[in-house]
């Protein structure tokens, strides 16, 4: 990639970062008092983190019932408050258990 290329798009890419995490700063000077825009906001990163990751998790695996398989145990560990590198290690074992059952049938 040449330099009359790179330049533009990291320009582009620092006013874009930039601008996203100035803007909320420049325009909400005051306490937000709306109940339901704090609790709004509030849900907001999970709602994206689940966005971005749930597709992932479920093409990644190789099959959709090993993912399948990892989801649901990983969901059921985090709902009982395991630590998150229990709930790695069991949801990776799953999948791969269940991947060596679907290869076999």
């Amino acid at each position: 990639m040449s330099w009359s290329v790179f330049l533009p798009q990291l320009a582009v890419m620092a006013i874009v970062t930039y601008l996203i995490r100035m803007l909320p700063l420049a325009l909400f000077r005051k306490k937000i008092s709306s109940r339901f825009v704090r609790s709004f906001l509030y849900y907001v990163p999970h709602a994206v983190l689940s966005a971005m990751t749930l597709p992932s998790m479920l093409y990644s695996a190789g099959s959709i019932p090993s993912a399948t398989a990892a989801l649901i145990v990983a969901l059921a560990l985090a709902w009982r408050e395991k630590s998150l590198l229990t709930v790695a290690v069991v949801a990776s074992a799953a999948a791969l258990i269940t991947q060596v059952i679907v290869q076999l049938f």
